[in-house]
């Protein structure tokens, strides 16, 4: 008895923490508009967007340290309204299809609004018992929400003082590094991507890497078994179908004699076709293998409740307690209706028009059922390998092929002006799914994060609602400026200068290839092939070698269709890891040389998201002053092939100094480091 009145006097201390604060949702509200603004233009001007979880833990940190009462769960309260936001500008992947395929000219607000929000707060809604199942219940690595907790508990003072300074040195030290790097690269006295192409036989293929310090840090975090699945992949991929399909007459008379442009079509066409299948077939058996810890979950948020009700819910430890499951269910089922007046007024032309009741209902139950699916397939892949390596553009591919595949059956036959109509549809149902995607890609990540600072698992869900919120009022509003200011390529009366949206454009292509009778179905089921046979090889080492050792899907999906250059040095980051995490075995205090290794590898992933943020406003303020060439703003000479040699040697050389470095700093623990750690006083 004595023992259950101190849980509840403990619980209830630990409740009156600072963390869902007024100032906190100010603060975060006012960073979502800042990197919001930057992450949509640089996803839509080059097709990559940046995570924003670690710059807004820094700067909440910075902010906040001004009031004497500030706590590590405010700032990451801060830190998850920002990232939600942030990661929700992926619906730039999508949204901008509508005005390539000539079905809207400019972006509705209040529409807009609607889709992106009520496609985050679902997001937000499935990923609740998810994080039971995905976040405390498995040893899944989470680079980024583990990075972003390092960096609030070093900037908190958490830990002891000595194993504090070091790490605040260590963190610091490689994020500079890191953010030297990158800057320097961007005036091209170094270089940040080293690519070459060749030939190979009749065929062609090419290597190429970006020389980033947080590819290297993710990679570290992730471990051996993510990296070298990724490198199986990346062997598929460019050993096999990159050279097959380069010796194809149509695409190399597409190149006209440039073997730049014949490799970079092929691998664009046909590998990430194959990629797309793998990925299909290794997120269904993903989400097979974890459904049983995601009905676990529900059932264990269903007892919760139970509990509350009964009064009893003051004994469920205040770091397990998220929103209840059944407003968690009424949301998602409320959700509904709104989702069904929105494709209702959508669908409001033939073909829909004249049956709107049974294509709008279908599509409600296809978005309710997949939205499960890709809240557990993208939560897995960003705890696998990250949020900002997640292949999110290959789920919104799945996505825009099941809905078309259902219209295609619904309305077989059709052509010309329907057909555009029905693309449009597959279009916007892909765009509510795909807020379902970005923002479950995120939040695990929060949620991960949330976990290693004794967060309140409900209160930072409100605040991902609240972050979804923000960044749906800001976001429309910036595309229509871009839209406006430079068009999109391949939409009608598209400007010189049109902004790229890459991943706009391939599932664009995807809803019209599908709708129109013309894409290449094989490609898929290709890759569907690889993904069967990668699900059994990793079966069979995990049986054989109980448990030891393991090659996940996922992970060799997204080595054949992320380009190279965005994951090459992943798999270099996990060996190197895994050598310093066997060093730390060996040394005097194992546990404390493997944070502080943690604590470098973090560091990486800061440097550069930080300057990518910097860069994000440098390329959008150099647009707005005319620049013809806003990509290369800070460009100080002109590109030498002999600065790539240069820069491999200098990239290297800094990444091997800062291990050695690490080593130095880890190979002696202070005096009791490695003791557990007592818990904190809320009294």
């Amino acid at each position: 008895m004595a023992n259950r009145e101190g849980a509840r006097e403990g619980s209830r201390a630990r409740e009156n923490i600072k963390e869902l604060t007024i100032r906190g949702v100010i603060l975060g509200a006012l960073i979502t508009v800042i990197f919001t603004a930057a992450n949509v233009y640089l996803g839509l001007k080059i097709g990559i967007t940046f995570a924003t979880s670690i710059p807004a833990a820094v700067i909440s940190m910075a902010v906040l340290k001004a009031f004497r009462d500030s706590t590590i769960q405010e700032n990451n309260i801060v830190q998850t309204i920002a990232s939600a936001a942030g990661t929700l500008s992926a619906i730039i992947f999508v949204l901008p299809g509508l005005i390539m395929v000539g079905w809207w000219t400019g972006f509705p607000y209040w529409l807009s609004v609607a889709v992106i929000g009520i496609g985050g707060i679902l997001g937000v809604m499935y990923s609740v018992p998810l994080r039971r199942a995905l976040v405390t219940g498995t040893d899944l690595p989470y680079p980024e929400g583990v990075a972003a907790a390092e960096v609030l508990k070093v900037g908190s003072g958490v830990g002891g003082a000595e194993e504090n300074r070091r790490g605040l040195a260590l963190i610091s030290g490689s994020t500079l590094v890191s953010a030297a790097y990158f800057i320097i690269a961007k005036t091209r006295l170094l270089v940040d991507a080293a690519a070459r192409n060749f030939r190979v036989g009749a065929g062609a293929s090419g290597i190429s890497a970006n020389l980033s310090m947080a590819l290297i840090g993710v990679g570290h975090l992730v471990g051996l078994a993510v990296g070298l699945a990724m490198v199986v992949g990346l062997i598929i991929s460019w050993v096999f179908i990159v050279p097959h399909w380069t010796q194809d007459a149509g695409l190399i008379a597409q190149a006209a004699g440039d073997l730049d442009k014949l490799v970079s079509t092929a691998f664009r066409m046909k590998a990430r076709m194959v990629g797309a299948g793998t990925i299909g077939v290794a997120a269904i058996w993903t989400l097979l293998r974890i459904i049983g810890p995601i009905i676990a979950g529900i059932r264990a948020a269903l007892a919760a409740n139970r509990e509350r009700k009964a009064g009893r819910g003051a004994e469920l430890p205040i770091t397990e307690r998220d929103i209840p499951i059944g407003i968690v269910g009424g949301v998602i089922l409320l959700s509904m209706i709104p989702i069904g007046f929105l494709l209702y007024a959508f669908g409001n032309t033939a073909p829909i028009a004249a049956n709107p009741g049974l294509t709008i209902a279908i599509s409600i139950v296809y978005t309710l059922v997949a939205g499960v699916v890709i809240a557990a397939v993208c939560g897995y892949m960003a705890g696998l390998i990250g949020a900002s390596n997640s292949p999110i553009s290959g789920v919104g591919i799945l996505s825009v092929l099941g809905i078309s595949l259902i219209l295609a059956a619904l309305f077989p036959g059709v052509g010309g002006a329907l057909t555009k109509s029905l693309v449009a549809f597959a279009l916007f149902v892909t765009a509510i799914i795909f807020g379902v995607a970005t923002i479950s890609n995120n939040n695990l990540q929060d949620l991960k994060t949330g976990q290693l600072v004794e967060a309140t698992p409900w209160r930072q869900q409100v605040a991902l609602v609240l972050g979804v919120i923000f960044g749906a009022l800001v976001i429309p509003p910036i595309l229509d400026l871009l839209n406006t200011a430079f068009t999109f390529q391949g939409a009608p009366g598209a400007k010189a200068n049109a902004l790229a949206a890459p991943q706009a454009a391939i599932i664009s292509t995807i809803a019209q290839g599908v709708l129109g009778g013309s894409l290449d179905w094989g490609l898929i089921g290709e890759g569907a092939v690889i993904g069967i046979v990668a699900v059994i090889v990793d079966e069979v080492l995990k049986r054989s070698s109980s448990g030891k050792r393991y090659l996940p899907p996922l992970a060799i999906g997204m080595g054949i269709y992320l380009p190279m250059e965005a994951t090459l040095l992943i798999p270099l980051g996990a060996v190197l890891g895994w050598f310093y995490n066997r060093w730390a075995l060996r040394s005097p205090s194992p546990a404390f040389a493997e944070r502080m290794g943690t604590l470098m590898a973090t560091g990486l992933i800061v440097g550069e998201s930080l300057m990518g943020v910097v860069y994000a406003f440098a390329v959008a303020g150099a647009e707005k002053a005319g620049s013809k060439d806003s990509a290369n703003v800070l460009a100080l000479i002109e590109p030498y092939s002999s600065v790539i040699l240069v820069s491999i040697v200098v990239f290297a050389v800094a990444v091997a100094g800062l291990y050695w470095w690490t080593k130095g700093r880890a190979s002696v623990a202070p005096a009791f480091d490695d003791a557990p750690t007592p818990e904190p006083s809320y009294r």
